[in-house]
């Protein structure tokens, strides 16, 4: 100690260790210059020393790797952030991309609109001139086989009308601007008005249209030429899907505040995959049993009718047994229903 002493010696201190709970041990460090050895006086308590310098090296290297890992998050979450970043910004791009799209859609839709709405009411009139002229030639007419092509004349007249009918729907519907005009309607009598075209049409399958009307439904406020063209596009449905032979059963009877119209056939029913878009637009159905073939806006377009009239249409259906439409509508329009 005394030779440390007369070098000059830059540091000594003691140092208190407790070793156990009763009994403290003193350590003695003597140092000199930076890098030379340095005396612990006290050698016997040499070991407890050195296991605190490990505890502490452990600690310190435990400190190190934490912060190590911790910086290494940090670049992690920094790379993490300039990809979203990046992600973020191609994202904003597709999203212009896509309103671009649906912009140049929405102009395509609104011209194919205007072209359908044009061609409609030009095909209309001639065809309205065929169908009035044929069905007075069939009236008038004394030859059952001139009666017989007439017919036909008139019905295929009568299917390309209702076509035309749907067309111009489907663009009012697609633009917003189905509009309804009310009128107090005799139910009854308005079923029964398109009896004679129906059963004509039945006939030509030798299908029976069978009417089961309550003549005590009041009269119901709706708009008369729409819900007589969601009865043809039922009525059709039914004869289409039916086979010779077979009966359509059209009723009408009162549901509390609503008055309800079913058209049952007999026919083989419908496919649940067929079921799952039977609503929806331009979804092509099952072919006919004369291999009739649809558009696929009837259904669509009598849906759309019924809930304007704040009403609701659902069917039964079973294969080979048969189909079931429903529709149920307000006697009395709600004023919401009736002017928006």
């Amino acid at each position: 100690m005394a030779d440390i002493r007369s070098k000059g010696v830059a540091f000594e201190r003691e140092i208190n260790i407790t070793t156990t709970a009763t009994q403290i041990k003193t350590l003695r460090f003597v140092g000199g210059t930076v890098g030379e050895t340095i005396l612990i006086v006290g050698s016997e308590d040499f070991a407890v020393a050195q296991k605190l310098y490990g505890e502490m090296m452990r600690i310190n290297n435990e400190q190190t790797n934490a912060l190590r890992t911790v910086l290494k998050e940090q670049s992690r979450g920094d790379n993490m952030y300039n990809e979203l970043s990046y992600l973020n910004n191609e994202l904003v791009v597709m999203q212009r991309e896509i309103a671009k799209k649906n912009a140049e859609l929405e102009r395509l839709n609104r011209e194919k609109n205007h072209f359908l709405g044009m061609a409609a009411h030009d095909l209309r009139s001639p065809l309205h001139t065929i169908l009035g002229y044929s069905d007075l030639l069939i009236r008038i007419s004394d030859q059952p086989a001139q009666q017989e092509y007439l017919q036909v004349i008139f019905n295929a007249t009568l299917f390309m009308a209702r076509l035309i009918d749907d067309l111009l729907d489907v663009t009012k519907i697609e633009g917003g601007n189905l509009q309804l005009e009310y009128d107090t309607v005799n139910l009854a009598s308005l079923i029964t008005s398109n009896a004679a075209v129906n059963r004509s049409i039945a006939a030509h399958k030798q299908i029976e249209l069978i009417y089961q009307l309550d003549e005590t439904v009041p009269k119901a406020v709706v708009d008369s030429a729409k819900i007589e063209q969601v009865l043809n596009n039922l009525i059709s449905n039914a004869i289409k899907f039916s086979e010779p032979e077979n009966k359509v059963v059209i009723r009408l009877e009162r549901a509390e505040e609503n008055f309800l119209i079913s058209v049952k056939d007999d026919g083989r029913g419908i496919t649940s995959e067929h079921q799952s878009h039977l609503f929806q637009p331009f979804q092509q159905g099952q072919t006919g049993t004369d291999g009739e073939k649809s558009t696929g806006l009837g259904l669509a377009i009598v849906k759309r009718i019924v809930e304007r009239h704040g009403g609701k249409i659902w069917f039964e259906s079973k294969l080979e047994q048969g189909t079931t439409f429903f529709v149920s509508i307000p006697l009395r329009p709600q004023d919401d229903q009736r002017f928006s």
